[in-house]
């Protein structure tokens, strides 16, 4: 068995994969290779497009698969640590509505 963790900061979503028993490192990654986009629009905003966070973690996820080699199936657990402080406001359908 094996854990998958997340983190998602301001510049980039890192995943790692570790073995469950022994905790050892099997493979990590971080995307996108280049910091993500902060958007300014006024003085003291700071803002970033949610999608742009989940299409990094998708990438972060196929890639540290694919790096250590373990099939998703595998996996007993996931954990994610997030930036401080981070609202996503969205509409009664999930659907975001804005950065």
């Amino acid at each position: 068995m094996n854990l998958l963790g997340y983190d998602l900061g301001s510049s980039s979503v890192k995943a790692t994969v570790l073995e469950a028993s022994t905790g050892r490192c099997l493979a990590t990654c971080s995307f996108p290779a280049a910091e993500m986009e902060i958007l300014a629009p006024k003085p003291g905003w700071a803002e970033q497009d949610p999608k742009t966070w989940w299409g990094n973690l998708v990438s972060a996820t196929r890639e540290v698969l694919l790096k250590s080699g373990i099939k998703p199936h595998s996996i007993a657990g996931i954990g994610i640590a997030y930036q401080m402080h981070g609202l996503v406001v969205v509409d009664n359908k999930c659907r975001v509505l804005r950065p």
